[in-house]
């Protein structure tokens, strides 16, 4: 009963908005596609035809997305109704005044049904100071995924820790995956510099860097504000994971990118691949040689954590890793948080209402639902129905078997009480997206040494601190923990 007064609150919400919109144009921007991109403009028509508003979705490279809406915003040129971006990004969108708030059209929507939104998503992803400002249209959170038939044919077991994770790749490179005669890779790693590399460097560092709870915190030290990204045993350690995986990947891997890596993955060419949701589904693609060959898990953790005061790896134990899984300490990373739609403040209300008309139908289950089935989308489940209801899943291609495995992984990171949130401090963007983004790049590069990598991390992120506040910034970073004063 529930479901069908949201199905026809959805359609007297359209059959209302016929009259309404009718001449309005919804203008919005996101990054290059056919991922986000496309859901958006095949949604917007949709939605044109019910409504009567016209939908334009422009698209620029990711590296550029977050300074194009900032730009937009800031010098009130308002090109844009709505922005589909990083969350993690909004602080500094919110802040100056620039987003809407969202609450109050939230809690007048029964179509959007906003308790059936995973509470992270709703509560951390879409929320700032107790307040809606986005519309969640997916679910982030980095896995690793495996051939199974791979690791049958080697005796192997999925990856537990990152040694197991070099180990697996090790054994597995250079073996034809495919059958085509061709010899393939142990690892597939996107890591090319302003892409989404920099992503992938923590989900290695967090199981080393952050073990008593989501509250500790995996970039600062919520005491100090002293970054955990520096000259440390932990970075050191995952910097040397990372660089080693290279050995076990495409000759140019620091010069391509996630959508290079899926491309192989369907192609049946890696053992092992680091990447959010997007995989699982592009698996069962029409083509794909990683059909019911997919296996997903948890990020992989480690028996050794970072002592935050010698700057040591010291062993796991109940005290130090209250949350390992027999003396592994795993520390899923939310990475990204999942794009979400969300408004600008200053355009005028009747604009304002047609864009949250435009998210709120991309969100609700009738086309989510479906939507995060298809890998084209880029979008990844994030509703709970979408968790527990397996009938889309395997309509799309999926068989039960995969899609429990599938969903299991993410639903085990997503209930980790070591979950390591994504950074969402005033200017976010410079720490990971240019400092660590840049160092580590160099670093694989041959460019820098590993000891000099770490040093200007941490450097640059100290600098970043002082310039903006290092007290300010501090206590913003607390308050994203949910640590108390």
């Amino acid at each position: 009963m529930k479901k069908l007064l949201a199905i026809l609150a959805s359609a007297v919400m359209l059959s209302m908005a016929a009259a309404q919109y009718e001449g309005v144009t919804i203008d919005v921007i996101t990054h290059t596609g056919p991922q986000i991109a496309e859901p958006l403009q095949r949604r917007g028509a949709e939605f044109a035809e019910a409504t009567g508003a016209k939908v334009n979705v422009t698209i620029v490279p990711f590296g550029e997305l977050y300074q194009k809406t900032l730009t937009d915003l800031s010098t009130g040129t308002n090109s844009f109704d709505g922005y589909v971006f990083a969350p993690q990004w909004m602080v500094d969108y919110i802040v100056p005044g620039y987003l809407e708030d969202l609450t109050p059209r939230v809690e007048a929507d029964a179509a959007i049904e906003w308790e059936d939104i995973g509470a992270f998503f709703r509560d951390f992803s879409s929320t700032y100071e107790g307040k809606i400002y986005t519309i969640p249209m997916d679910g982030d959170f980095q896995m690793v995924y495996y051939r199974t038939d791979v690791l049958a044919d080697l005796g192997m077991e999925p990856p537990v820790t990152w040694d197991d994770y070099l180990a697996i790749a090790a054994a597995a490179h250079g073996k034809d995956m495919n059958g085509d005669g061709e010899a393939d890779y142990g690892s597939c790693i996107g890591k090319k510099q302003r892409e989404q590399g920099y992503w992938f460097i923590t989900s290695i560092a967090s199981s080393m860097i952050q073990s008593q709870g989501t509250g500790q915190g995996g970039f600062f030290d919520p005491e100090t504000m002293e970054p955990l990204y520096g000259p440390n045993e932990a970075f050191g350690k995952a910097l040397d994971i990372y660089a080693e995986s290279l050995k076990y990947g495409p000759a140019d891997e620091i010069n391509i990118g996630v959508g290079d890596t899926r491309s192989l993955w369907k192609a049946g060419r890696c053992a092992l691949t680091l990447d959010w949701g997007d995989v699982g589904t592009q698996a069962i693609e029409e083509g794909s040689k990683a059909k019911d060959k997919t296996g997903a898990i948890i990020l992989p953790g480690s028996k050794q954590v970072l002592d935050r005061a010698s700057g040591k790896l010291v062993d796991c134990d109940d005290t130090l890793c209250p949350y390992a899984i027999n003396g592994i300490n795993h520390a899923p990373f939310a990475a990204f948080g999942g794009w979400s739609g969300a408004i600008n403040a200053a355009i005028d209300e009747k604009d304002k209402a047609a864009t949250y008309a435009f998210f709120s139908y991309v969100n609700q289950a009738a086309q989510s639902n479906v939507d995060v089935t298809i890998g084209a989308t880029g979008f990844n489940p994030y509703r709970t129905s979408q968790f527990t209801n397996l009938d889309a899943w395997e309509a799309a291609g999926m068989s039960k078997e995969a899609a429990e495995v599938y969903l299991g992984a993410i639903q085990q990171s997503l209930n980790s009480p070591n979950m390591v949130l994504d950074l969402r401090i005033p200017q976010n963007q410079r720490y990971q997206q240019q400092v660590l983004d840049e160092k580590v790049s160099q670093f694989l590069a041959g460019e820098i040494t590993k000891e000099e990598a770490m040093q200007q991390v941490y450097d640059g992120w100290v600098e970043i601190n002082e310039e903006i506040g290092l007290e300010d910034q501090l206590a913003a970073y607390r308050s994203t923990l949910g640590v108390k004063k």
